[in-house]
């Protein structure tokens, strides 16, 4: 059942980029695994995936010993500055960084071990009070000083849009970052590039696609339901 609902979410991504004029290759599929057994992230592996999304630390701490090591994990969570040094030392991207106090101990412990760690900035596009994530507007003041530490680099933004029936609805916000995200480009700043928008989920990647993500994250459309009570 789950290389049928791979095959399905991949053909949905093509059928995006075909309609929006873009090469598959452009868009990266982010298997997002919480909650969900080794077993399934093997399944999934063995169908030809290597990025995996998880949003807590202790998931990915466990489940990377136990899976092969090709994998590139992804931080999609909100991230508590004393776990950080977890995962500073082999998480593919942290996709959820919305303060200059998260960066800061990022680099920090970065530094102890010599990486330079990707990250996206979290944007709030609609500015629910439930979200994390920086105002649209405030982020390129934010960019700005993260920039400046030695052992980050800014790749991009991140967001999540609001739960809705209707894809449709989160065209405006994945619109907006996107329009931010070149806007925060032509500053032409040192150490961040605009490269990488990773939005859109299983209600809404394909709009997600259309308007430039180039990471989606996609949990339910793949793995079925979540069971959170595990």
């Amino acid at each position: 059942m789950l290389a049928e609902n791979l095959k399905h979410v991949e053909d949905n991504i093509q059928t995006a980029c075909d309609k929006c004029g873009r090469k598959r290759e452009e868009v990266t599929l982010i298997a997002v695994s919480k909650t969900k057994p080794v077993s399934m992230l093997s399944e999934i592996y063995d169908c030809g995936i290597r990025d995996f999304g998880e949003n807590k630390v202790q998931e990915i701490c466990e489940k990377r010993e136990q899976l092969p090591a090709d994998i590139h994990w992804h931080m999609i969570g909100h991230l508590q500055r004393n776990k950080v040094k977890y995962i500073v030392p082999d998480v593919e991207l942290i996709h959820s960084v919305d303060t200059y106090r998260l960066a800061e101990e990022i680099n920090i412990q970065a530094k102890k071990i010599n990486r330079i760690v990707p990250i996206l900035i979290e944007v709030n596009a609609a500015n629910e009070e439930s979200k994390f994530g920086i105002a649209p507007e405030e982020t390129l003041q934010l960019v700005q000083e993260i920039a400046k530490l030695d052992n980050i680099t800014i790749k991009g933004l991140m967001t999540i849009a609001p739960y809705t029936e209707n894809p449709e609805e989160n065209r405006p916000y994945f619109k907006k970052i996107k329009e931010l995200s070149v806007d925060i480009a032509k500053e032409n700043i040192d150490n961040v590039s605009m490269d990488m928008l990773s939005m859109g989920m299983t209600g809404d990647y394909m709009v997600a696609i259309e308007e430039g993500a180039t990471l989606v994250r996609v949990g339910t459309g793949i793995f079925g339901a979540r069971n959170y009570n595990k």
